[in-house]
């Protein structure tokens, strides 16, 4: 199924019942009063994570949707029916915007996280709350109030471990097929990947790992050239970037090492726009297509690149399409990955032993020469 990963919808919230005018009327109960009831609060929209959905697809031709207004008040002080909330279910890592404020919302990221997204409208008073010694007849009820209705833009970025970036054709697609039982569309033509795809990386029984497979970029990407970076957000949760370049680069006319330094260094520069915090993450290099290079050859033309690039962070040089290199690179990033989460935890527990710190407040202390303050119990007394 194609991704869609952006959507508009309109929700609207019940509006609350409205309050009723009634009066007792019953054999031998004369002038019974007031008896009005009051109405049902209207259904408030919720907005639910489901890690079972990957894509907002369902939202292409359903785009509003409406909570159950709260039922009127009636007589015989019986209240309306409270309307029913209504839940939308939405792919676990979908950001919601208010596109009135351009505000953030919410980030639902948790399997079964919920956000009230549109408060339904309260219940109106119906006339037996109206009723005082000086007005024993009230004919007066107020309304049900409204419920919010808010345009939102739903954004789906991806949830993965690990994230891919490079050149079109560098091979991306081809590994992740090699390391998952992602199938990712291959072909020999640029921008073959048309929309992210996730593979799954099994090491062992419960050690795994997801891939992020994400569309090529070219220079001006940030500008809208090529794709654009349109997808770049997929990126924004990953914990380690795979940056996939090719190894043997086809110009013929160009020193070989200059065209990968080149390619790496306007990656880089399209992350800078999209978005500065991607740079800091962590960001391996991986040199694919070693097995178009003669074995001789291989060694040095890896080392030249990365002296160029003046590199620090882990390279691998692999083939993708051969499986060869691709094991080993697995391995290392299942034992970062797994580095990074026990990090993570540490940091949780710790947040969550520690106390809460709340403020000392200081009682004031009456002035020496002056006279003291009366207590409340003065005060009544008086």
């Amino acid at each position: 199924m194609k991704l869609v990963d952006e959507a508009d919808i309109l929700v609207k919230a019940g509006n609350g019942g409205n309050g009723c005018v009634s009066f007792r009327r019953e054999k031998f109960i004369p002038k019974g009063g007031p008896d009005g009831g009051d109405g049902g609060n209207g259904g408030s929209v919720w907005l639910v994570a489901d890690e079972n959905l990957n894509t907002l697809v369902d939202f292409r031709h359903e785009r509003r949707f409406r909570a159950e207004r709260g039922q009127d008040g009636m007589g015989r002080q019986m209240y309306g029916k409270g309307g029913q909330d209504l839940e939308i279910r939405v792919p676990v890592g979908t950001v919601v915007t208010n596109l009135a404020t351009e505000e953030v919302i919410v980030d639902l990221v948790r399997h079964g996280q919920r956000f009230k997204v549109a408060q339904g409208g309260r219940g109106g008073l119906g006339n037996m709350h109206f009723k005082s010694s000086t007005n024993r007849a009230p004919r007066r009820a107020t309304p049900g109030t409204e419920g919010d209705e808010r345009e939102l833009r739903l954004e789906l970025k991806l949830l993965a471990d690990v994230g891919m970036l490079g050149f079109p054709n560098a091979g991306k697609s081809t590994f992740i097929r090699a390391v998952s039982a992602a199938t990712p569309r291959v072909a020999d033509y640029p921008f073959t990947t048309l929309y992210p795809s996730l593979g799954v990386v099994s090491i062992e029984r419960d050690r795994s790992f997801v891939v992020a497979d994400i569309p090529g970029l070219i220079e001006g990407a940030a500008e809208g050239a090529g794709l654009g970076v349109t997808f770049l957000k997929h990126v924004q949760r990953t914990r380690i970037l795979l940056h996939v370049v090719d190894a043997a680069p086809f110009e013929m006319d160009c020193d070989p090492v200059e065209t990968i330094v080149a390619e790496v260094r306007t990656i880089e520069g399209e992350l800078a726009r999209f978005d500065p915090a991607l740079l800091e993450k962590p960001r391996w290099l991986l040199l694919n297509k070693i097995d178009l290079l003669p074995e001789d050859e291989r060694e040095e033309r890896v080392a030249a690149v990365l002296a160029a690039l003046e590199w620090e962070a882990p390279a691998f040089a692999i083939s993708a399409i051969a499986k060869e290199g691709t094991r080993a690179v697995c391995l290392r990033l299942m034992e970062a990955l797994d580095t990074i989460r026990a990090e993570a935890r540490e940091v949780q527990a710790v947040a969550e032993a520690a106390p809460t710190q709340v403020p000392e407040v200081q009682a004031e202390q009456p002035a020496q020469d002056g006279p003291e303050a009366s207590g409340p119990d003065e005060d009544d007394a008086r």
